[in-house]
């Protein structure tokens, strides 16, 4: 019997949001933490108090601070081997920028004598990686410029964006097999984020009722959001995608349950996650 998959969020916000967290989500495989995606301040210390622990692994999904600013956080326990290094997935194509903005410093604590780099198990992503035995695709999202910003699918669960434009194309792409599509929105898009207008224009009813919005200004532009038909993750809320049990979205935190898939998992991906030998293959290893 396959076990179940959720997707469980630690925060919502957007940047300027004072009370909604940072936007970060945790994927979970049965009752087990599998990885936590993007690291904003605070985020550390709301996933410990919801699962008694400090993440094992992060994917992050760009380099702005309200996704990774509680690396520091999670440096110093594993720096002073109070923890086990973090393992950290990171697309390439960030990592001077990312290193930049965390990993220079000559002296990350105190005690001297350490690299900031020391406390993780850095692993540079193309276009994906392993994480327990699961292959997690890595795809680029409109944010900012570029080459700046990525989203994460695990294959007939879920689609999660990062910051973002509107990207139809590749929501037709990546969400192929059903997945739940969790996307940045709030209630006025600009040049890095989407707004509702934007997803009404750009987003055809097939995706649209799959679509779970995120990254909002407040409470507020929350409730707006769902008062025009939209589904809106709540800081605290899980999402069950499918497994043993029918896919749908559990929120006892809030006492809201809420159905998140109309049509079911398409049972069979018409382009299935690539083996570990076919990927040598292809030279991914």
């Amino acid at each position: 019997m396959d076990i179940d998959w959720s997707l469980r969020f630690i925060g919502t916000g957007s940047s300027g949001s004072q009370d909604l967290g940072s936007s970060s989500a945790v994927v979970e495989h049965g009752p087990k933490p599998l990885l936590l995606i993007d690291c904003g301040h605070g985020t550390p210390a709301r996933f410990r108090s919801t699962y008694g622990r400090w993440p094992g692994a992060v994917f992050l999904t760009h380099v702005h601070l309200d996704h990774i600013g509680g690396l520091e956080q999670l440096h110093g326990p594993a720096a002073l081997g109070e923890e086990e290094p973090v393992r950290l997935y990171v697309p390439a194509t960030i990592l001077q920028s990312l290193h930049e903005r965390v990993g220079s410093l000559e002296h990350p604590l105190a005690e001297g004598r350490s690299n900031f780099w020391d406390a993780f198990r850095l692993v540079p992503v193309g276009r994906g990686f392993w994480h327990e035995g699961h292959w997690f695709d890595v795809f680029e999202s409109r944010h900012h410029a570029p080459g700046f910003a990525y989203g994460i699918r695990l294959a007939g669960r879920f689609l999660y964006t990062g910051d973002t434009r509107p990207i139809p194309e590749v929501l037709r792409r990546y969400g192929r097999a059903g997945e739940r599509l969790f996307h940045d929105c709030g209630w006025r898009g600009n040049p890095s984020h989407t707004g509702l207008d934007d997803i009404k224009r750009e987003y055809e009813p097939d995706l649209l009722e799959r679509l779970v919005l995120y990254h909002y200004e407040s409470h507020v532009v929350g409730d707006r959001l769902t008062a025009a038909g939209m589904t809106v993750a709540r800081p605290g809320e899980r999402f069950d995608l499918g497994g043993s049990k029918r896919p749908r979205s559990a929120a006892p935190e809030t006492g809201r349950t809420v159905q998140i898939c109309r049509r079911p998992i398409a049972s069979r991906d018409p382009w299935p996650e690539p083996s570990a030998a076919g990927l040598a293959a292809r030279g991914f290893e």
